[in-house]
């Protein structure tokens, strides 16, 4: 674990630090799911439900959020609580950290400043839904998730369910390999879609047990070669995913109503999320569900096959 100065603007919980200190496996969490991700009450449960998978599977749970200015690594119950209800919450990315600490906000960390805040810590795993990417229609835009640029250059190992079916697949592996972060599929030689299990698109490298992913964490620190993140595409198991053709309905009705709507930058993942969970009367949160908890025992297991080697 990195050490932190006594008056650090950095806060890690008593239990985390003593997890990291005494070498237990420990899995990052962000807060924006909890937040913006997920519609109430229900946030706060699944949150809940999150950390005690993470516990079951052996490793100890370090959401990551800020609090009345102040940015924690594992956050308190009462804490997540207050991010999940509270009406002024912010999404905080790597560049909106220093301000929100500043001005006393309240704010749930992204992907890129979860997986950031995670690495400046010693934390070495991270379970998420599903990356950030490439917009549609990014080559007039220019809109792109700072989740990309973030863990290019931050050595941890995400474990996802690919990225949204909202953004542009193929853009988004295209950026993936430029920027040199490293991707494997787990049981799977097919990039997830997030609701599906599918997107279309392959992953050239298929690993099938923590341990061979804990093995490449060992490696890819020895060879020190890459700063990027290694990227775990964790797919929803068929039965889960939602119906092909209510998906592709739904998502062109609901990127037809953003452009009605006028909705754009970071406001158009909650957008589209929020409209996908009102067409599919509450399927696409079954899935969102079922996508972290499933991520969040992968994160988990090889979080302690790690902490073996």
């Amino acid at each position: 674990m990195s050490a932190l100065a006594p008056h650090s603007c950095l806060h890690v919980a008593d239990h985390v630090a003593r997890a990291l200190a005494a070498g237990q496996a420990v899995v990052a969490l962000e807060s924006t799911l909890v937040s913006h991700g997920l519609p109430r009450p229900d946030n706060l449960g699944i949150a809940r439900k999150v950390e005690a998978t993470v516990r079951l599977h052996g490793a100890i749970p370090a959401t990551v959020g800020v609090v009345d200015g102040r940015l924690t690594v594992g956050l308190s119950d009462p804490e997540l609580a207050r991010l999940a209800t509270a009406d002024d919450v912010i999404k905080v990315g790597v560049r909106d950290l220093a301000a929100a600490i500043v001005l006393g906000r309240d704010g749930a960390t992204t992907v890129a400043s979860t997986a950031t805040v995670a690495a400046r810590v010693g934390i070495d795993v991270f379970a998420t839904g599903g990356l950030g990417g490439v917009h549609r229609r990014a080559r007039e835009s220019w809109d792109e998730s700072a989740d990309l640029v973030a863990l290019a250059s931050t050595p941890v190992t995400v474990v996802c369910s690919g990225v949204k079916s909202i953004l542009d697949v193929p853009a988004t592996l295209e950026r993936l390999e430029s920027l040199s972060i490293d991707l494997v599929g787990y049981r799977t030689t097919r990039f997830p879609g997030f609701y599906l299990t599918d997107s279309g698109y392959p992953v050239s490298w298929r690993v099938d047990f923590p341990e061979q992913i804990a093995e490449l964490m060992r490696v890819r620190a020895e060879l020190a070669a890459s700063r990027a993140a290694l990227i775990v595409a964790n797919p929803l198991p068929e039965s889960e995913q939602l119906e092909l053709a209510l998906h592709d309905r739904v998502l062109a009705q609901a990127l037809a109503a953003a452009d009605r709507d006028g909705v754009t930058g970071k406001d158009v993942t909650p957008y589209l999320l929020a409209h996908f969970h009102r067409a599919t009367r509450g399927r696409s949160m079954e899935a969102n569900m079922a996508i972290i908890l499933g991520n969040a025992a992968l994160a988990a297991d090889i979080a302690v096959a790690a902490q073996r080697r």
